[in-house]
């Protein structure tokens, strides 16, 4: 049995259900963080570090080792990333219909890179950049959960 839902399945669960998913604080060896150019609801249009919902009946280990795959075009697993917290998440708009609101509570996670990635999957996103710190949390077009991450007192980890 498919674990993917049907667009009108997946809009009940949504308006009805809060969802869970990861987020990947990307690091590169010079500190810089990975963001990716959302092309898709919610968030379109914003800069945002990649992540992902959990499918049902998948584990967080399984879950993580596809979402980098996906996200990052490599596959990492979650004893390779340091975890940062909890976080909920909160939009006027969904994936599904910009008239239903999302609930995500979020477990993010630090992944430093050994190694620079050399090409990044652009399902999901338009344009990829590195920024510092400093910057993501200077930039206007980031997105204020993704500047979450670098903000003391915004998770549920302490």
């Amino acid at each position: 049995m498919s674990r993917l839902l049907s667009k009108e399945q997946f809009k009940t669960v949504v308006e009805s259900t809060p969802l869970i998913s990861l987020d990947l604080v990307v690091r590169d060896q010079q500190g810089k963080v990975l963001l990716g150019k959302r092309l898709n609801r919610p968030a379109k249009g914003y800069w945002f570090v990649p992540g992902g919902r959990v499918l049902k009946n998948e584990a967080l280990a399984d879950a993580f080792q596809r979402l980098t795959l996906n996200e990052l075009g490599q596959s990492y697993t979650i004893d390779q990333a340091r975890y940062l917290g909890l976080y909920e998440h909160f939009y006027e708009d969904a994936a599904v219909c910009e008239l239903v609101s999302t609930h995500y509570v979020v477990n993010a996670f630090l992944i430093n890179l050994g190694d620079t990635i050399r090409s990044l999957p652009e399902e999901q996103h338009s344009e990829y950049r590195w920024l510092r710190e400093a910057e993501l949390l200077e930039a206007d077009d980031v997105h204020l959960h993704s500047k979450w991450y670098f903000m003391n007192g915004k998770g549920y980890s302490k």
